[in-house]
């Protein structure tokens, strides 16, 4: 039931690989926007911008875990390429057994200290409560997310991108059903926009775990054999560990930047909300060909076709680079409309729009920067990313926010903190694709 990318066209395998997970995210993307459209016209402001503005929070958390279901997708597509069934099992269930661990203290850590980051955030009075028993009913039931995204790893790392496509849109179907159902019809008010995504996350996990108990093959799951398996828990660990101390840091600055924005109020903070759901839409071809460079790579560095690798790497950053552009102008030029979908305050708006205006004609610096950093991933250097990543897009964000950031209360700063920090990554690993050549991968 493998599928292999080291054979047939590059073009063909990648592309036919990024497609599903590009639709399958953009379902993702619906029902995450679906909770923030639902609520900004029913509740208003306060509890938009109580949903919209707790994404880095979020993140956080279930990013520093989400980066070791990108190691274990890395190693488990490695063994594949390598033809290694035996390896291929035990990484598949070591990866199951982490993502159990993983859940419990997501739930446990995500609930406890929701209302002390909430005050170190600055989150206003007016929005305080409803961010507060959002989020703790998010983490609550925060299981079916990371399970779900650690099953679909597995999958992917296969070469499998169909089959987390139709659960995304089934999930993603349930839960904006759910959210009129919860908040417009039960009034339940921001706790039912909660329990929508809850339960579609749960959906979800549950038909990934049947496809891969139901599978014949090295991909299988047993649930009798969900243990950890010392050479691939530390090999995962290897690749993931850099990933998720990358994305956690990355989230830690973007926790900072959203304080920065709370102290501006709740429009605000619901302006920019909806402007960061219009970004996740056109950010959706980077996330899909990222993963499909970083599969595409691991497969064939694992069976040493060091040809393909090369190829993949420049029809990855060419396709990436293209069609994120042509979404960041179409962004641009209808900014005012597409923010106006979420609340139709023209001060929301405003805020909204500036922001994505000042952002979206630099999207291809965040293409760049993902696709290299896949690469390097799918050669079996996470640590080159992670170092670039928190240099250019933590380091520097967090210097700014508390030198020119104190000095001076503009909400421009930061609308304009992305798109210099995009570049920095960007001028760094231009420089060093450049500088990668045969003998470098072999030693990978």
């Amino acid at each position: 039931m493998d599928r292999h990318l080291t054979e047939g066209s590059i073009r063909r395998g990648i592309i036919g690989f990024a497609i599903p997970i590009f639709i399958g995210y953009l379902f993702q993307q619906l029902y995450n926007t679906a909770d923030s459209l639902i609520v900004g016209n029913y509740l208003g402001e306060n509890a938009l911008a109580a949903v919209s503005s707790n994404a880095a929070f979020i993140y956080l958390f279930v990013g520093f875990f989400m980066g070791f279901a990108t190691g274990a997708g890395v190693v488990i597509a490695r063994h594949i390429g390598a033809d290694d069934p035996h390896q291929t099992s035990l990484a598949v269930h070591t990866t199951v057994a982490m993502g159990l661990a993983f859940s419990v203290l997501v739930s446990v850590l995500g609930v406890a200290v929701t209302p002390a980051m909430l005050r170190w955030m600055r989150t206003p009075p007016e929005v305080f409560t409803e961010s507060c028993k959002y989020l703790r009913i998010y983490f609550a039931g925060a299981t079916g997310l990371v399970m779900y995204n650690m099953l679909v790893g597995i999958l992917q790392a296969s070469g499998d991108s169909r089959h987390p496509l139709i659960y995304l849109i089934a999930s993603s179907l349930v839960n904006v059903v759910l959210d009129v159902l919860f908040v417009a019809a039960f009034h339940m008010g921001v706790e039912g926009a909660a329990y929508a995504t809850v339960i579609s996350q749960f959906l979800s996990m549950f038909l990934a775990a049947a496809r891969l108990m139901r599978l014949e093959g090295s991909i299988r799951v047993v649930p009798r054999r969900v243990r950890f398996d010392p050479d691939n828990l530390r090999y995962i660990v290897r690749n993931g560990l850099p990933t998720a101390l990358q994305a956690c840091v990355i989230d830690l600055s973007n926790l900072l930047i959203q304080s920065y924005i709370n102290s501006f109020g709740n429009l605000a903070m619901a302006g920019i909300g909806a402007s960061t759901k219009v970004e996740g839409f056109a950010f959706l071809p980077v996330t899909a060909f990222s993963m499909a460079v970083t599969t595409f790579v691991s497969q064939n560095m694992g069976a040493r076709k060091y040809d393909r690798v090369r190829g993949g790497i420049r029809f990855g950053l060419l396709c990436t680079l293209v069609t994120i552009e042509l979404l960041g102008v179409a962004t641009f030029l209808f900014a005012p409309q597409i923010v106006g979908l979420f609340n139709r305050n023209p001060e929301v708006i405003r805020f909204g729009r500036g922001r994505t205006q000042v952002c979206a004609l630099f999207y291809c610096l965040v293409g760049f920067s993902h696709v290299a950093s896949a690469v390097m991933r799918g050669l079996g250097k996470p640590m080159t990313p992670m170092v670039i990543m928190l240099t250019c897009w933590c380091a520097v964000r967090i210097l700014v926010l508390f030198t020119l950031g104190q000095a001076v209360h503009d909400i421009r700063l930061a609308f304009w903190i992305y798109p210099f920090t995009w570049a920095l990554s960007s001028a760094v690993y231009a420089v060093l694709l450049k500088r990668i050549r045969v003998d470098r991968l072999e030693a990978a």
